[in-house]
């Protein structure tokens, strides 16, 4: 198994940064403002039509064409949602949602979160799921790149005020980016097995005799994006372990390196863009070094199993409860931990059911702020704020200014760095403690013992980090679970991006220093170690003590 396991993770690794190398050359040119091959003449009719003003903008105009335009998306989704029983492409009459998990909902899917307090196949209709749930999937995944294309824009101009166009970098974007990746990938899901149709549900007669209706939909449009863009939300409730979701194992080896192929081709392309393809390398590195570790871990826990199956007569202890037959235990794991390193929340196994090990993992990976890999453009965001907070560490170990690519980070930038990291462990732990703390947040806890606690800390935490994945064991569709989670996933994806932007605007301002003997090298092992142990350290100090009343205290006893 420990061969199979390497083999696993090696190959993925593989095929991922083989595929990951030629697109980080494209968004390097995408980040320089440079039209891609023939479409200059396309964009310029597209720009007058639109009337669209791509003059360059500063961070605070960029940030504000950001936030304008999710704003707008999560103001329209509500009301598609709400209004949903007056809208076509609704063959099964499904009503509109009520006005909490309408706006839990609309929060989710515009902040990339894609959290689902419903079932899918029983509560969205064919247009809610494509004008709205995969519409704002392309959006919420846009503006992620957008973000860390002006943040990367600010490390490699000098003197400058502006970061580019916000309007013509989502629609770059969108447009030669995630539409034309998502149609090839949606096109292979649909040769595999998965579902592309708007027909009524299809009654059938089970063995038993039963009576049933097999759900239809545009199931393989929705993946594709879903899946590229680290978006999440299933078009069945059971996600990607449903077959019509996730038919092969192929195409769930697909799935996943489509997860982490944005956010490792965007590493390249940082390389490429600040002029030092090893500061990208860097950034590879220290994200699959913890990510290989978290992967490994998460295996030999599932393999472990649960001694006791042998005291009672089991065959063996292997975890497979929670887990398709088709998948298998360390494809399980794998996906775990890749959905959850990245801000995806994808799932195709019951993450519930892992073993008390095997389930930490997955939610420390998402409380360190999901920036192995990450979501698309907020993983590299959120690591680079790490980078600076290193160098920033590094700088006073050795009595000098710190600063990263030439680039002197002063008191504005590791005030803005520091904020940025502590708005998501503020949601979650606050979060946590309200929930904990009232009869209306303990009222939708199945499990009352210490692993409701646990599934308690996933759900808040996967709410303030964008990631959507679920323990279960949790009556979420209420008003106060839904907005609770709502306020995490607005504040936890937008609470980042306002400081990040601010920190893009002093940066790009700034002279580029020279490099001299005293300079730090930022692209080293030494470098590299000194990354992995912040990022460490500050998921340490933050979160064991209320891991330690969860998945360890749980652990410890069983």
């Amino acid at each position: 198994m420990a061969a199979q396991a390497f083999l696993l993770i090696a190959s993925f690794l593989l095929v991922l940064f083989i595929l990951a190398r030629p697109l980080g050359s494209l968004l390097a040119k995408m980040i320089a403002g440079q039209s891609l091959p023939g479409v200059r003449g396309m964009e310029n009719l597209l720009w007058r039509g639109l009337g669209i003003d791509t003059r360059e903008m500063n961070w605070r105009h960029y940030l504000l064409a950001i936030l304008w335009l999710n704003i707008f998306g999560l103001v329209l989704l509500f009301a598609m949602l709400m209004l949903q029983g007056m809208l076509p492409l609704n063959p099964q009459n499904l009503p509109g949602l009520s006005w909490h998990l309408a706006l839990n909902t609309a929060v989710s899917f515009v902040s990339n979160t894609n959290w689902q307090s419903y079932s899918g196949e029983s509560t969205l209709s064919y247009f809610s799921q494509m004008a709205g749930l995969t519409v704002q999937n392309f959006l919420s995944a846009a503006t992620g790149i957008a973000v860390v294309f002006a943040l990367i824009r600010a490390f490699s101009r000098r003197s400058m005020e502006t970061l580019g166009n916000a309007w013509v970098d989502i629609t770059r974007i969108t447009l030669w980016l995630l539409l034309p990746v998502s149609l090839l990938i949606a096109l292979f899901f649909i040769q595999q097995g998965a579902l592309q149709n708007v027909s009524a549900y299809q009654a059938y007669t089970s063995l038993e005799g039963v009576q049933h209706l097999m759900p239809m939909g545009p199931v393989a449009s929705q993946e594709a994006i879903k899946m590229l863009g680290t978006n999440g939300g299933g078009f069945f409730n059971a996600n990607s372990s449903h077959p019509f979701e996730n038919p092969t194992a192929l195409t769930n080896f697909v799935q996943m390196l489509a997860i982490f192929l944005i956010p490792a081709a965007l590493c390249f392309a940082f390389g490429d863009a600040v002029g030092d393809r090893r500061q990208g390398h860097m950034l590879l590195w220290a994200m699959s070094i913890i990510f290989v570790v978290c992967a490994g871990i998460v295996m030999w826990a599932e393999l472990q199993g649960n001694p006791h199956f042998l005291t009672l007569g089991g065959d063996s202890a292997i975890n497979m409860e929670g887990k398709e037959s088709r998948f298998g235990i360390l494809a399980s794991s794998l996906y775990a931990v890749v959905t959850t390193a990245a801000s995806c929340g994808a799932v195709n196994a019951m993450h519930d059911s892992f073993t008390a090990l095997g389930g930490m993992i997955p939610m420390w990976l998402m409380q360190i702020g999901e920036v192995v890999f990450g979501g698309v453009g907020s993983g590299l965001y959120g690591m680079l704020l790490f980078v600076l907070l290193a160098v920033f560490i590094a700088g006073l170990m050795i009595g000098r200014t710190p600063e990263f690519l030439g680039k002197k980070i002063d008191v504005r930038e590791m005030k803005m760095t520091a904020l940025a990291i502590l708005v998501t462990p503020a949601l979650v732990l606050i979060g946590t403690a309200l929930a904990m703390m009232t009869d209306v947040g303990r009222s939708g806890m199945f499990n009352p013992g210490i692993h409701g606690f646990s599934e308690v800390l996933y759900a808040v935490s996967s709410a303030a980090n964008n990631n959507g994945s679920a323990f279960a064991g949790l009556s979420a569709n209420t008003p106060f679970w839904n907005c609770l989670l709502a306020f995490c996933m607005f504040f936890g994806r937008f609470g980042v991006i306002v400081p990040v932007m601010a920190i893009a605007g002093s940066l790009v301002a700034k002279k580029i220093q020279p490099t001299s003997s005293g300079t730090l090298p930022t692209h080293g092992a030494l470098f590299i170690g000194l990354l992995i142990g912040t990022v460490l350290l500050v998921g340490a100090l933050t979160f064991i003590p209320a891991l330690a009343l969860g998945p360890v205290a749980e652990y410890l006893k069983f």
